[in-house]
């Protein structure tokens, strides 16, 4: 499963609606007292630093949630999700009644800014990697409930996405290897019991792990923590017999190197599970 476009509605509604459940438990107890009209206000998106934006729709949605008279005709988009942004742009303009803008700002913000923090992070990474073969993927070190949209801001920021669950491949990991008493073992029930178009992963952890998933014939070997020299005698051993995906402690110090191995993925859980946010901000105008 895989987004290459924007994930409908039906995606992202139900985690909207928890989170503005969670932030208007018994109404909002400032904006309840003040007397605001209902006639439309100004306000403006704005950018804090430069980035890659990443969940406008989603940002939209949540005041369609909490005001079923707000439409995306209220919103002019200056930007689209993937594109670059600078400090100062003006990301959007809005206008919408004072009580919707100020009730749904913060989840609305919430969302924004971290779908957008993984955008900005997996562009900076696929441009350091730059011209090279490798590719720059997820995990499923994702937040709870968050699984589609992290993904999805993923593939705004140029990376691709592992799978989405535990039921889109086989992997082998190293737990699954120690229970089943090695690598050919765990191969062989797999392979007699999933149907012919499940590709098969296995996580390995030295060069005896590599030869071992070789002889296996599978189609994609994990290289998990290995040094930058072990993984280029692995690369060079399994010469293109399997896709080779390289992950444990990459990150932005030495992807570089990492990338010049000649790994096909580099896969980074720290896309998703530990990114900084996007420095956005909404501002009324009037």
């Amino acid at each position: 499963m895989s987004f290459m476009t924007q994930p409908e509605p039906i995606h992202y509604e139900e985690l909207i609606q928890r989170a503005l459940n969670e932030d208007l438990q018994f109404g909002d107890i400032t904006t309840d007292n003040l007397n605001f009209s209902d006639t439309p206000v100004y306000a403006e998106l704005i950018a804090k630093e430069k980035g890659v934006i990443a969940g406008l729709q989603i940002f939209m949605h949540t005041f369609v949630i909490i005001d079923e008279n707000t439409t995306f005709h209220d919103f002019e988009m200056n930007f689209k999700d993937g594109e670059a942004i600078s400090n100062g742009d003006i990301i959007a303009k809005i206008n919408l009644p004072p009580d919707t803008l100020l009730k749904g700002e913060r989840v609305a913000l919430n969302l924004l800014t971290h779908l957008s923090g993984i955008a900005t992070m997996t562009n900076r990474l696929v441009k350091l990697v730059g011209e090279s073969k490798t590719r720059i993927s997820d995990t499923r070190k994702t937040l709870p409930g968050m699984r589609l949209l992290q993904k999805y801001a993923v593939k705004a920021g140029g990376g691709m996405n592992h799978r989405f669950s535990l039921s889109d491949a086989a992997m082998i990991k190293n737990n699954h290897i120690a229970l089943s008493g090695g690598i050919k073992n765990a191969v062989d029930q797999v392979k007699t019991k999933i149907g012919h178009t499940v590709k098969i992963e296995v996580e390995t952890s030295d060069l005896n792990d590599v030869t071992e998933a070789l002889k296996c014939e599978v189609d994609i070997i994990m290289l998990d923590n290995f040094t930058p020299d072990e993984a280029k005698k692995a690369v060079e051993l399994i010469d293109g017999k399997a896709i080779v995906e390289l992950s444990g402690g990459i990150c932005e110090s030495n992807i570089v190197e990492c990338s010049s191995i000649g790994a096909d993925v580099i896969s980074i859980g720290a896309l998703t599970h530990s990114v900084k946010a996007l420095d956005i901000a909404l501002h009324i105008l009037g």
